[in-house]
């Protein structure tokens, strides 16, 4: 395994932080604040920036002792017992993310409408280009699209560049003197619109939680994270107080302030620096929320990733994509999510009526019933906020119980005052709370119970760590001449690793074998991982197999000690509560590239586990012998992603010297029907010489199987696709074939390649298109075989 190196210095985490902040709270709320409290909106802006830093104090200490990534999730459930809190924590936190990233987009749709959209396009209806924007953010990030420290630099550079010619601009117009003049003469004392406000500005600061977010990339973090934020907090609070200055005096009267809301900054900007200073701030503006929403969803899909992880949600969330490395479904969710919010925040119940012909009432606590009929971008403001807010209030209390739990624990920073400032914190978060749009709280409160509601339905699922265990590290065998433990110096990550999961120890010598001749196709050198899983049995303590799964590596390493085996290998043994979890699971943190394994005689639920979800090829093998001959491969003519698959590796064993035949049956007793073996053939160009055999029998498994008994050698065949609605009317090919060619001394290779996106839906989907398009077969097809074609 290649070990993680942090990247991250002090001046990208503040760039991060900072970054995060300059979005759309100073370029939509500003114009908002002045127009509600004029300079009082300083005030505003000062007291969500301290509530916001007395919990960034909360999270730096957290972060100096828990340097991963994970944010207030990760923090909660390193201090809490309760699985429900612990939920609860991050299903509010994946709400306040994704709602955040849904105002940022919302917000930067108005901009879009108002100033760069044609008058033609209006029609459109609002929100639409913040979902296409979240679908492009979603995509880049799905596929692993990630801003480099030197780019976030640069990008935070030019946010404050803008932020800076518009003060300019502003100090120009007025003057020094009389920009502060009428900036002390416009305070108001109207509190409650301050705490309003404040309330609302408060998600303008919520970027710091991006720096504790990315601590398992930041170098000393236990030192750099603490000061990131304090830096980054106190410079944002600078920059929107000289902004709220500016707007203050602005030339644009106060009522058309009020009137143009969340794109006034843009209006006065041309107030003072003309045509070209709106384009400036309107670039900027743009172009600041675009980057803040990649971070925030960045941070929704990691919290989405940790809580699969961890049984809190489903299992796929954390799964990384074999290709981009990225956890996909985490990062479909959330923008899925995202999306979701912008249509029914700001399309279906925009502030300015929906486009639904009737109204939707539901009913509210205290206020009787809530007529959703308006929403808006306050509304989901208010919903984001909350969903930040409340999480927030559990970290600074998670830092009191830290504090008495784990008293002896290092801390590389330690907040001051404690328990005094968390309890602070607490109280000042719900203040804030009671001060949101009471829409926006009420929506929040339903979804989050709705969430916990399921949740607790559902029960959860084990923690990826606790459904298995490594009870005997890999080692390499100890006998010399065996080939296992290469003193090469390259890198594992560099190499092509196959992992070989045995059953039965008598097996072992013959797979690594097998492993390694195919594994050479790629490598040079490739590794082989020879694993070993016992199963533990429902309501069995671990130590009571501990023992039995040390014995089984313990056999392993005698039986291949006698082998002389020209292989670079390892053996290691775990045990386990599912076994297709425990061999999927170790591929995807070893970064396997190929699983070769036995072909199971009776749990055939395990192959079916390990076909649908390994994240690499996967090689079910069956009837090979120490003696099994190689040099003759037979492949089924065919069609389908897993035939396909399999061709590159049937053709370099063509290169090598193997002599290929591509079997082609006609079956006459109604097993389906003959497959051209053109596109198997021109798939396997580059071999020297390819045999083709057109054969008639009563199945398609018995042509294959009787065809590669007379020319000899493995038969190589794909798996299936349709298995998941057919199997309990027809069977499958593949396990047909294995009966046969048990009887027949035929060793056969049934090959699954890595499957994308879309494989689930096209299991489902491909028995339809068969019957839509009259190809429908009475024996469900195996993809190497010659039943079935794209």
């Amino acid at each position: 395994m290649v070990e993680h190196t942090r990247t991250l210095d002090f001046k990208i985490a503040f760039a991060i932080g900072l970054g995060t902040m300059i979005a759309a709270g100073i370029f939509s709320l500003s114009g908002t604040a002045v127009a509600a409290i004029g300079s009082s909106a300083v005030i505003a802006f000062v007291i969500a920036a301290i509530v916001a830093g007395i919990t960034a104090a909360g999270y730096s200490e957290f972060a100096s002792i828990y340097s991963e990534n994970g944010g207030g999730y990760l923090f909660s459930s390193r201090t809490f017992e309760n699985d429900t809190l612990i939920y609860a924590i991050g299903a509010m936190l994946f709400l306040g993310y994704t709602g955040t990233t849904a105002f940022y987009l919302a917000t930067m749709d108005e901009w879009f409408f108002r100033f760069v959209l044609p008058e033609p396009l209006h029609v459109l209806p609002h929100g639409t280009t913040g979902i296409l924007a979240a679908l492009l953010l979603g995509t880049l990030n799905a596929q692993g699209t990630e801003e480099s420290g030197t780019f976030q630099l640069l990008v935070t550079g030019a946010k404050v560049a803008v932020l800076f010619a518009f003060i300019g601009g502003a100090l120009s117009f007025r003057g020094p003197s009389a920009a502060v003049g009428t900036f002390a003469a416009n305070f108001s004392t109207d509190v409650v619109s301050i705490v309003t406000i404040a309330a609302l500005a408060f998600i303008t600061f919520f970027g710091f939680s991006a720096i504790a977010a990315s601590a398992g990339e930041i170098i000393e973090p236990k030192r750099t994270v603490p000061r990131a934020i304090a830096a980054s907090i106190i410079t944002v609070t600078v920059l929107y107080a000289l902004v709220i200055v500016a707007m203050v005096n602005s030339p644009v009267p106060a009522e058309v302030i009020a009137r143009e809301g969340e794109t006034a900054m843009g209006r006065v900007a041309a107030g003072f620096l003309g045509p070209i200073g709106r384009s400036l701030i309107v670039a900027g503006a743009i172009f600041s929320m675009v980057s803040a929403s990649n971070a925030s969803i960045l941070a929704a899909s990691g919290i989405g990733s940790l809580m699969g992880r961890q049984g809190q949600a489903p299992r796929p969330f954390s799964r990384i994509h074999p290709q981009y490395n990225t956890p996909f479904w985490s990062v479909a969710t959330a923008t899925g999510t995202i999306v979701l919010l912008i249509v029914t925040f700001i399309m279906l119940f925009p502030a300015e009526g929906g486009v639904l012909p009737f109204q939707l009432t539901v009913p509210a606590p205290v206020v009787g019933s809530l007529t959703l009929t308006e929403l808006g971008l306050t509304t989901l403001t208010g919903f984001a906020t909350l969903n930040l807010l409340l999480p927030l209030s559990v970290v600074n209390l998670a830092l009191i119980y830290s504090r008495r739990r784990y008293p002896d624990i290092k801390r590389g920073f330690r907040v001051p005052g404690v328990p005094v400032v968390p309890v602070v914190g607490i109280l000042a978060n719900l203040a804030l709370i009671y001060n949101l749009p009471l829409k926006g709280v009420l929506v929040g409160v339903f979804l989050v119970g709705t969430l916990l509601v399921a949740y607790l339905s559902w029960g959860g699922a084990p923690a990826v760590d606790e459904l298995f265990e490594q009870v005997v590290e890999p080692q390499p065998a100890t006998t010399e001449g065996t080939g296992g433990g290469s003193d090469t110096e390259e890198s594992d990550g560099d190499r092509y690793q196959v992992l070989v999961a045995v059953a039965r120890p008598d097996r072992a010598a013959r797979y690594i074998k097998l492993a390694d001749t195919l594994g050479k196709l790629q490598h040079d050198d490739p590794q082989i991982r020879v694993l070993n899983v016992t199963q533990i049995p429902e309501q069995t303590p671990s130590e009571a197999v501990r023992e039995t799964a040390e014995g089984r590596v313990t056999r392993i390493q005698e039986l291949l000690s006698g082998q002389q085996l020209n292989a670079d290998y390892t053996v290691e043994g775990h045990i386990c509560q599912d076994v297709a979890f425990d061999i999927i699971q170790t591929a995807r943190e070893g970064d396997v590239d190929q699983i070769l394994m036995g072909y199971p005689e009776e749990h055939t639920d395990v192959a079916e586990t390990i076909e649908y979800k390994a994240p690499c090829g996967v090689m079910f093998v069956r009837g090979f012998t120490d003696e099994t001959d190689t040099s003759v491969i037979n492949v089924g003519a065919g069609g389908g992603p897993h035939h396909k698959a399999l061709l590159p590796m049937v053709e370099q064993l063509g290169t090598n010297g193997a002599e290929l035949h591509v079997i082609s049956v006609d079956p006459n007793g109604g097993g389906g029907r003959a497959e051209s073996a053109e596109a198997t053939v021109a798939g396997l160009s580059d071999a020297p010489e390819v045999q083709v055999h057109n054969v008639r029998a009563s199945t398609v498994a018995e042509g294959l199987v009787e065809t590669a008994a007379s020319n000899g050698g493995i038969l190589v065949i794909g798996a299936t696709r349709t298995r998941r609605l057919r199997r309990w009317v027809f069977g499958s090919t593949p396990d047909r074939v294995i009966d046969l060619a048990d009887g027949a001394g035929v060793p056969v290779i049934v090959y699954a390649g890595a499957r994308g996106v879309q494989g689930p839906i096209e299991d489902y989907l491909y028995p339809i298109y068969r019957s839509l398009t009259g190809r429908q077969r009475t024996e469900a097809p195996a993809e190497g075989s010659s039943m079935e074609g794209d």
